[in-house]
């Protein structure tokens, strides 16, 4: 089921800015609110707030306990939370852990970065209920260093096609 909030985000796709930032804390996440259409509460908190060198490590719980803490500062922006690695494996086991960090927060959607078949679990989650927020390009989950993508036109093209597939599974974005 499509909530409010993705609906509106939905309404403005290509007719005008979608405002998103990033919020691991309520403190942040209330003055975000007032200015953002989206507030995502990113893996990336393993690197900026425990100095982590990767986002490998980081695992549901902690995600979990911070995507509570920014629902707690949020009132009008759709608040998405980032599916740590290692947790949506299997259909099942991502339904399971989708279902946990929502229950848990009352966060809108969860979002998976893309990769191989992801977008099967994409599919699962989203005829589950559950509203997913697909990521491609830079996808540091599945990958050991940064590198920009879609510098060619063949990595152009992957990436639309990568686009396509998750958008076909049912992701709002």
């Amino acid at each position: 089921m499509i909530k409010l909030k993705i609906k509106n985000i939905l309404k403005k796709k290509n007719k005008k800015l979608i405002i998103s930032l990033t919020a691991y804390s309520k403190t942040i996440s209330e003055i975000l609110d007032k200015y953002c259409d989206l507030i995502l509460v990113g893996d990336s908190l393993a690197n900026v707030l425990y100095g982590l060198k990767n986002t490998h490590a980081i695992d549901l719980k902690t995600m979990t306990n911070h995507a509570r803490s920014v629902m707690l500062g949020v009132k009008k922006s759709t608040c998405v939370v980032d599916m740590p690695k290692g947790t949506y494996n299997t259909k099942n086991q991502a339904l399971r852990n989708a279902k946990y960090i929502i229950s848990k927060s009352n966060c809108d959607a969860v979002k998976i970065e893309n990769y191989k078949n992801n977008s099967l679990i994409i599919k699962h989650l989203v005829k589950s209920g559950i509203n997913v927020m697909g990521h491609i390009g830079y996808t540091p989950q599945f990958k050991e260093k940064f590198k920009p993508s879609g510098l060619s036109k063949l990595e152009q093209d992957n990436l639309l096609r990568e686009a396509i597939k998750i958008q076909t599974a049912g992701a709002f974005s």
